[in-house]
């Protein structure tokens, strides 16, 4: 019996050991499992902030690009209203000066219409008046020629 206990004895720690050795080897697999896993798991990883940082650089240089066309858009259009501005004020100064001249040739008419004549010629002037600029005949088509000529001269092209 002793031998059988002695035998018994020693071979159950062979098959404690080979199931210790068992459960190892399984632990030791699934360690190994679980390292691989990580691993991939880091690699998705690192893969997937390079993918966004690539996508974040590219969005970085097409913003820079369209920051670039909006600074060159505002300063063509920038340009643009300064010229446009520099025009309208030679407008407004031709306008003020047309109005001066307008304002003018109304004060001639007015003066013409309300007193007939400037002077009076004399006698042996008269016959070579009729064509002149003292003819009424002459006046009445002065002043219509004076009148288009003011309203033509709003007609400026803007």
């Amino acid at each position: 019996m002793a031998s059988t206990s002695g035998n018994s004895s020693a071979s159950a720690p062979t098959q404690n050991s080979g199931s210790e050795g068992d459960v190892q080897l399984l632990m030791d697999q699934r360690k190994r499992k679980r390292m691989q896993s990580n691993r991939e798991s880091a690699r998705r990883s690192r893969m997937r902030k390079q993918k966004q940082l690539d996508d974040l650089t590219g969005q970085v240089a097409q913003l820079g690009k369209d920051n670039n066309h909006i600074l060159m858009s505002i300063t063509i259009t920038t340009q643009l209203y300064i010229n446009v501005e520099a025009e309208n004020s030679i407008l407004r100064a031709q306008v003020v000066e047309l109005s001066q001249r307008l304002d003018s040739l109304n004060e001639i008419l007015n003066f013409i219409n309300n007193s007939g004549s400037v002077y009076e010629p004399d006698q042996t002037l008269h016959a070579s008046l009729d064509n002149s600029f003292m003819n009424p005949t002459n006046l009445l088509h002065l002043n219509q020629s004076i009148r288009a000529a003011s309203a033509d001269m709003f007609q400026y092209e803007y």
